[in-house]
């Protein structure tokens, strides 16, 4: 059996490495709507902060690697909004009844009445 001699070695494992290490991405920054002319682009949009978050590029990026601009996330949100956030109440499914359809807005109904129609 040969042996490998040791730059050999080193250079294999050199090749290797970059292999099992994550590529560090820079943010990219969100746009609050997505530009009128793409120019040929791919533009997708992740829900960040409760708004559409607009980037270039191929969707489902990691929302880690978005970021709105130091401006924009500095905005106050309206009051209103908060304050209908917190006041809404989900309705309880168990107290929900079931819509029984008139007799005469059944699908045999609506079937009959249109093939007399013909």
């Amino acid at each position: 059996m040969r042996k490998l001699s040791p730059i050999a070695l080193a250079v294999w494992i050199a090749t290797l490495l970059p292999v099992g290490m994550p590529n560090a991405q820079a943010k990219q920054q969100c746009s609050a709507a997505m530009p009128s002319n793409t120019h040929g682009r791919w533009w997708s949009y992740r829900l960040i902060d409760g708004r559409k978050c607009w980037y270039e590029g191929k969707p489902m990026l990691s929302k880690s690697l978005l970021e709105w601009p130091r401006e924009a996330s500095t905005q106050p949100v309206s009051a209103a909004a908060v304050t209908s956030a917190v006041t809404a109440k989900p309705g309880n499914p168990l107290d929900s009844q079931a819509w029984a359809l008139k007799e005469f807005d059944t699908f045999e109904a609506r079937w009959r009445e249109r093939v007399s129609l013909q």
